[in-house]
């Protein structure tokens, strides 16, 4: 190959002076087709070739096709690679070539054929107002000073970037339907077009190409908000690659450090306030920020419907001989004296509501996982009231005295030690009973002076609960008895070895 230096003195000493062919040949070394190429000016330098022949391997070259070509009908993740197809030339044809001669010939092959090349990406201007992508993630919280996972909703519009952000103990179809509710209150209207992954909540079957059959609950919110749903192509996440990103930017911004919460309507109401706030943040290459282009696409929102969607379930149920209720795997307790009854059970995506003949009996936090109980001790203590010897093995006994204060333990001795264990007991479950007429703070305060004053039966607390907490009704008192000491409730201690 020519140096730019012979190059130069070529084409000079041929076009200025003359030198035929054969001269410049002797005078630089190099042969005449060089020559010639340098006076006609090609270029110098490697040369793609129109035609790459492979000789060692062009024996196989029908055998390599038919395997590649079949492959199209074949999953994706059980296609011939390079080093497959090397192995079984070596194996079954006894081919003697190198394994990057293959490579490179592969690589061809599979362009020419269509099948894994790189996939390009169209730039678009989406709609104002038009389309928004969905999508869940996955993160750990802190929620009443215990670690769970939780997954997040993720709604984003494909115009403005507005997003909306909010956790759910799982990503069931109630709580899917929820995060919808809740977006399109917060975006102020309804996108006429959502794009999904085909997530089993809204997709039943996915069919060939665009064809899906959809949940037929999926159905029935899309007809009442009125909106369309495109899914994606199977594996193909690029295509919301908005709300892809979502996911993670929120999972490293929204989620670091880990979140921690006493409950999860905290926690939401946290990421709320991210949400509003990430309105200021201007896109890149976008000129006007977040807020200002969803002010400019909010015109072009569905409005909402002026009723809520009604994301309720409704199951019947019996009350088993637990007094419990068995919902979704879970059980909930009524009150001990509806066991054997009919119940209905309404289902939120947060709680869960128990009736008995129409009567609203109980209101639980709903269980998510299996074999879980959500127990009210007051449902048992009429019942434990009878059998009271079962009140250290009682399960809402044993749950609530984890939570109850101290002093309550030190109300229970004492009330044993004066009264005896049966009648202790008895006579301490008629103060957990004074619970359902008074808060917890009145009860614990008035406990706690009772056992100052070594009170020992529920009387006496009732009646520092009264006294303290209540105001004084009926006849006023007569002038100057204003000024009389307050009674001393320490007398009721010496009742309490009366039996």
């Amino acid at each position: 190959m020519l140096r730019m230096d012979q190059y130069e003195l070529v084409r000079t000493a041929h076009r200025v002076y003359g030198r035929n062919i054969s001269e410049l040949s002797r005078m630089t070394g190099h042969s005449r087709n060089t020559i010639k190429k340098a006076i006609r000016g090609e270029p110098w330098g490697y040369k793609e070739r129109e035609h790459q022949p492979f000789p060692v391997l062009e024996p196989y070259l029908e055998t390599i096709d038919a395997w590649i070509e079949g492959d199209k009908d074949q999953p994706k993740k059980q296609r011939h690679t390079a080093r497959r197809v090397y192995h079984r030339l070596i194996e079954e044809h006894d081919y003697s070539g190198c394994e990057s001669t293959v490579r490179r010939y592969i690589r061809l092959a599979k362009v020419r054929f269509g099948i894994g090349t790189s996939k390009a990406f169209i730039p678009c201007d989406p709609k104002a107002g038009y389309e928004a992508e969905v999508d869940w993630g996955t993160t750990n919280a802190i929620i009443g000073g215990k670690e769970v996972r939780l997954k997040f909703f993720c709604m984003r519009s494909k115009y403005s970037g507005k997003h909306f952000v909010r956790c759910y103990p799982c990503e069931r179809q109630q709580a899917f339907f929820d995060a919808h509710i809740q977006g399109f209150e917060f975006f102020g209207g309804v996108f006429p077009v959502l794009i999904y992954d085909n997530l089993k909540t809204a997709v039943l079957k996915v069919l060939k190409g665009r064809g899906r059959t959809e949940q037929e609950e999926f159905r029935k919110l899309r007809a009442y908000y009125s909106f369309e749903a495109r899914f994606c192509n199977p594996d193909s996440g690029h295509e919301k690659g908005g709300v892809e990103g979502l996911v993670g930017f929120a999972r490293r911004n929204y989620m670091v450090p880990v979140p921690e919460a006493d409950s999860l309507a905290e926690l939401n109401e946290r990421l709320l306030k991210r949400c509003l706030a990430y309105g200021s943040h201007t896109i890149s290459g976008r000129e006007r920020s977040v807020t200002e282009l969803y002010e400019q696409e909010k015109a072009h929102l569905l409005p909402s419907p002026e009723a809520v969607f009604s994301n309720v379930q409704t199951y019947d149920g019996r009350v088993d001989k637990y007094a419990t209720v068995i919902v979704d795997k879970n059980r909930y307790s009524v009150p001990s004296r509806y066991a054997g009854f009919k119940a209905t059970v309404l289902l939120y995506v947060d709680q869960v509501q128990l009736f008995v003949c129409g009567k609203k009996l109980a209101v639980h936090q709903r269980l998510y996982g299996n074999n879980k109980w959500s127990l009210n001790p007051d449902h048992y203590l009429d019942l434990i009231y009878q059998r009271p010897m079962a009140f250290n093995s009682a399960r809402p006994i044993l749950q609530w005295q984890l939570m109850w204060p101290e002093s309550m333990n030190l109300l229970l001795s004492s009330f044993r030690d004066a009264q005896g264990e049966t009648k202790g007991t008895k006579d301490f479950i008629s103060v957990l009973m004074l619970y359902r007429d008074h808060s917890p703070g009145k009860i614990e305060a008035a406990v706690d002076l009772a056992v100052e004053n070594n009170i020992r039966t529920s009387d006496g607390v009732h009646h520092i609960l009264v006294y303290k907490n209540e105001k004084a009704t009926g006849i006023a008192p007569l002038p100057g008895w204003s000024s009389l000491p307050l009674p001393d409730v320490s007398v009721y201690g010496q009742l309490g070895g009366v039996v």
